[in-house]
């Protein structure tokens, strides 16, 4: 932090730091000014002033009623160069990454919350594990073991001619091309670290603030019991998690989880490629020793425990910034995990001129089993650890009663499936031409695994099944809507209402109101893909044969909705994939359409990386350290007032930044929000981070806090702090729009606002100033001489606002 400068000041100083939300929006749009200049910041993140308000502070004239506005603009953060379009390929591993943070409010339950903390890093591993996997069903099975190794398949490909086994080339047997095609997965899982190493060194090694008071003297709700007190009668408050010194700063622990995924990866590829030629050498005529396989089996295993135990040893270091990195782990364990790919690589390419390749890669089909299943019992584990945490602590507004979490992490398996399972669909597809993998008959190649077949098969069954509550949610919104309609009329009081006008407001109101019903669809959809993806598991294992095939002969009607199942969930899953990557593409070359992406980006990389380390960066960790910086820095120097103003997500971020400051510059700094989601998304989702106890501490902490919130709005809402003695936060429901129909002040009618255009209430005006007049202001020292200031008494608390 900045030096402070006791130098003498206007009284009247005072500042209104902005903050935009999702989508970004222009510094000239945030200050309503085309001439604007940087004060402070790069090109990725600044702070923006009108230019004619430069230096507004020195100058005798400053307007103490008008505080000089400044922007913070962060949005290229998450939407800025083309290659953010690569982060598409990361969403499984950002979707596993917020399950971390969703765990319920937890207090005296540090075994419980430690144990939640490992499974959902497990869990984010078995995602790397799939995605490498993947790859090497692509590479390693469906073209060089399958395709290359059945000439009516390499023929019509030119580019498999070297491995083609009709040629009879050097590279033409099985190991050998299994070691060419090792290339695919091994760049992919270099592309992954590569991506998690550079956003590492710009995101995460960004240090924050330093200078505030020690984590000691406050307890958290998790693993200190001991807390401020409150006021009398008031319940003790407890300063949350986001205000420890290190929780914007994970260098420590993505260095790690990125060296142990790192390894996993390679380790993956090295099983794939040496289990296949170990199992040839222990059941034929190999001139290969067989004990070599069983060796580099074993050393297999040896790097595979420690992996598991790097991950699960260690979870996020908070209370102080953590410096460290542990060299041995970061640099080693990946080398070591190479060297031993390197090894399988020789080890399968050894001469072995009687090994044919037939049927699928040995062991894929067992290791997609095996990742479904332990992704099936982790989820299941997390489960009933959340049920666990909810029931000692619970809190009335958590989403589905804690459980949030793992219906999260159950999502992101099933967007890690179905992208898999996409991409080895596809490729099958398009290597057997005109004929359908696993069907026979036609078919050139075996194709993928059956359980893939699987999965793909209960995606519309799926779609079936949430076709009855999504009728239900329109139709329930539908009657929500025309019940609004005389609450409407009555909040506006016109004589003479118009129909279709009021029809409108109140429709828009009711959409608004789906928000709160997102929990359950989440966890109706969660639930159902965890009952369909087992009942996958089973029918793969029972029958060990695609859809199509497992019911010939249960009757014409069960026949037939098996192959339509199957053709339609390969349509569907295929689909999806192309459309994914379609949007890649779109995304790389159109800035406006990366910009739609960062929206994603905005609500889902504000959590730093605990549990997948190959996950979109924590923008957060650049923004909240920027902005507790500048509120420091200027309050310290100047002696002023200083007003944050944060608007959907923004207010996120003001929120977690006020949190972060020392208590001689939160005297000094209100939090005005509006359109906040805070309490409705982050509190319900998030509850151990922004439940009722950390906003209660938030309220306490602050100077100051007001929130606007329309009922219009489908992202905002009241964060519901209601505390005796305490001035109340909540100013609304604000009215939308802001006259009913046409008057001599507003000749036309006025639009419904939603979650945009707060600035434009009058309300908002009348807040901002009510809080800047509740700040304290600077006085000089009676008899003193003008270096030396101090601070008035504080207002008594007007809990009007």
């Amino acid at each position: 932090m900045p030096p402070v400068t006791r130098s003498a000041r206007a009284a009247g100083s005072a500042l209104e730091l902005l903050v935009h939300g999702v989508g970004g929006t222009t510094p000239q749009e945030m200050l309503d000014d085309p001439r604007i200049t940087r004060v402070t910041g790069d090109a990725t993140a600044a702070i923006y002033r009108r230019t004619e308000d430069l230096g507004a502070e020195q100058r005798p004239g400053c307007d103490e009623h008008k505080p000089v506005a400044e922007a913070y603009c962060w949005a290229n953060l998450t939407s800025g160069n083309g290659s953010r379009a690569l982060w598409l390929l990361l969403l499984p591993f950002m979707v596993v990454n917020l399950a971390h943070w969703m765990r319920p409010t937890a207090r005296g339950r540090t075994r419980a919350v430690r144990l939640y903390g490992v499974v959902v890093r497990l869990l984010a591993l078995s995602l790397t594990v799939l995605f490498t996997a993947a790859a090497c069903e692509v590479a390693l099975d469906l073209t060089a073991w399958q395709c290359a190794g059945v000439p009516d398949c390499s023929n019509q490909r030119s580019w498999l001619g070297f491995l083609s086994t009709q040629q009879g080339g050097w590279w033409s047997q099985p190991g050998r091309r299994l070691a060419v095609a090792a290339v695919v997965p091994v760049a992919l899982v270099g592309l992954l670290w590569y991506l998690s190493n550079r956003t590492w060194s710009a995101y995460e090694s960004q240090r924050p603030l330093t200078g505030s008071e020690p984590d000691d003297e406050y307890g958290t709700e998790t693993e200190r019991p001991e807390s401020t007190r409150g006021t009398a009668g008031t319940a003790p408050v407890v300063r949350p998690a986001l205000g420890r010194p290190g929780f914007w700063y994970g260098r420590r622990l993505v260095a790690r989880l990125r060296a142990a995924h790192t390894a996993a990866g390679f380790l993956t590829v090295a099983a794939a490629v040496a289990g296949a030629a170990a199992r040839h050498d222990r059941t034929e005529d190999s001139p290969v020793p067989g004990l070599l396989g069983r060796l580099i089996e074993v050393t297999l295993v040896l790097c595979w425990c420690v992996v598991l135990w790097v991950v699960c040893r260690r979870g996020r270091s908070e209370r102080r910034l953590d410096n460290r990195i542990d060299r041995v782990v970061v640099s080693y364990l990946p080398a070591t995990a190479l060297a031993e790919l390197v090894l399988a690589l020789v080890y399968a390419g050894w001469s072995r001129p009687g090994w044919v390749s037939h049927d699928t890669l040995p062991g894929n089909a067992v290791t997609f089993v095996a990742i479904t299943l332990g992704q099936g019992v982790m989820v299941v584990v997390l489960a009933v650890v959340s049920l666990l945490l909810y029931h000692r602590t619970p809190e009335a507004r958590t989403a589905l009663y804690g459980l949030g979490g793992p219906s999260v992490a159950m999502l992101a398996c099933a967007l890690g499936g179905v992208m898999t399972g996409g991409l080895a669909q596809r490729v099958g597809d398009w290597l057997d031409g005109s004929g359908s993998p696993g069907m026979g008959g036609g078919s050139v190649i075996d194709g993928p695994p059956v359980l893939l077949s699987w999965q793909a098969s209960v995606i519309p069954v799926l779609l079936a099944l949430l076709l009855v509550p999504a009728v239900a949610v329109v139709l329930r919104t539908s009657r929500r809507g025309r019940a609004m309609e005389p609450v409407v009329d009555a909040e506006y009081g016109e004589a003479r209402p118009d129909p279709a006008r009021t029809r409108r407001i109140a429709a828009t109101r009711a959409r608004a109101a789906l928000t709160d019903s997102a929990p359950w669809m989440v966890g109706l959809v969660s639930g159902a893909t965890l009952l369909l993806g087992s009942g996958a598991v089973a029918g793969t294992w029972i029958t060990g044969e695609v859809p199509g095939l497992a019911f010939d002969g249960a009757g014409p009607v069960v026949d037939s909705a098996a192959e339509a199942a199957q053709s339609t969930g390969s349509w569907l899953i295929g689909f999806g994939f192309i459309l994914f990557i379609t949007w890649g593409r779109r995304a790389y070359r159109d800035a406006s359409a990366r910009r739609t992406i960062g929206i994603l980006w905005d609500v889902g990389t504000f959590w730093p990386r605990a549990a997948h380390p190959f996950a979109p960066p924590c923008y957060a960790e650049r923004a909240v350290p920027d902005l507790a910086s500048r509120m420091s820095a200027w309050t310290g120097h100047t002696r002023g007032r200083l007003v944050i103003s944060g608007h959907s997500q923004g207010s996120v971020l003001a929120a977690a930044a006020v949190w972060q400051l020392p208590a001689r510059t939160r005297s000094r700094v209100a939090l005005l929000t509006y359109g906040s989601p805070i309490e409705r998304l982050y509190g319900r989702w998030f509850p151990a981070y922004f439940g009722p106890v950390p906003l209660r501490g938030l309220h306490h902490e602050v100077h100051c806090w007001r929130n606007l919130w329309r009922p219009t709005d489908p992202i905002g809402g009241p964060v519901r702090v209601k505390e005796e003695g305490r001035p109340v936060v909540d100013e609304g429901p604000l009215a939308d729009p802001l006259v009913y129909g046409r008057s001599s002040a507003h000749p036309l009618p006025e639009p419904i606002l939603g979650h945009s255009d707060y600035q434009a209430d009058p309300v908002f005006a009348r807040e901002r100033a009510a809080l800047l007049e509740r700040l304290n202001p600077v006085l000089p020292r009676q008899g003193g001489t003008a270096e030396e200031v101090r601070e008035a008494p504080a207002d008594p608390p007007d809990r009007a606002g």
